[in-house]
Formats: structure tokens, C-alpha cells, sequence
């Protein structure tokens, strides 16, 4: 079976994970949520996002189990946070020429997104 991590496969998830986060720490709205080793954010994101993609475990093995609303409860997420993250999450498709593939993948973020608001 394939999963989104075999179809979009490592080298390219790194590429995306990375652009997405060259824009997202320069956008004034929300670059206000990332204030701490942003290596470590990028790291940590690719690991989600590998394991949240049905491919290795390694955030799980590195950090426990993801309990992402809780890890982001010390930051103030509201809807406007939370529609320009989303704004983002289109910048992978820079890297996926398969207009299938790239909602698939799109598809993953809103109801993730919205149960991180917390404000």
C-alpha cells in the first residue's frame, strides 16, 4: 500500500518542510510563534509530518506521542494564526508536480489547523 510518505518520499518531504518554514519565519503574522531553534522546528516538523504520513516513526520514538494541541498550547493560535498557516501549506507545491498528490496532501492541514486554535 502507499502511503503520502511513499508517494512524496523523503528527499522531497525535507525539501517541502524546508520551504514551507523559509516562508513561515518570515511572515510577520505568525513568525511570532517560532521563536525558539528553528533547525530544531524544521526537524521536529519533518518528523511529524513522516510519521503523521504513515511513514517512519520517528518522531514518536525521538519525542512520545505527538499530543500536537497540547505541545502548541503555550502558543497563542487564533483563526487568523491559523488561516495564514494554511495560506502556507501551499508552498509544497513548488515541489509536486502531480495536482492529485498536492490536494491529497493539502487535505491533511485544515482540521489540524483548526484544533490548534486556542484563542
Amino acid at each position: 500500500m502507499q502511503t503520502l510518505y511513499t508517494k512524496i518520499g523523503p528527499n522531497r518531504l525535507r525539501t517541502i518542510v524546508d520551504r514551507f518554514y523559509d516562508i513561515v519565519f518570515n511572515d510577520s503574522t505568525i513568525a511570532y510563534l517560532f521563536n525558539t531553534d528553528k533547525s530544531l522546528i524544521r526537524n521536529k516538523q519533518y518528523q511529524f509530518l513522516t510519521h503523521f504520513f504513515l511513514g517512519p516513526q520517528n518522531y514518536t520514538a525521538a519525542h512520545g506521542h505527538p499530543k500536537m494541541r497540547m505541545r502548541h498550547a503555550p502558543h497563542k493560535i487564533n483563526n487568523s494564526a491559523k488561516e495564514d498557516w494554511l495560506l502556507h501549506e501551499n508552498s509544497y507545491n513548488e515541489n509536486i508536480d502531480d495536482p492529485a498528490l498536492a490536494m491529497a496532501l493539502y487535505e491533511c492541514f485544515p482540521k489540524v489547523a483548526a484544533h490548534m486554535v486556542n484563542t
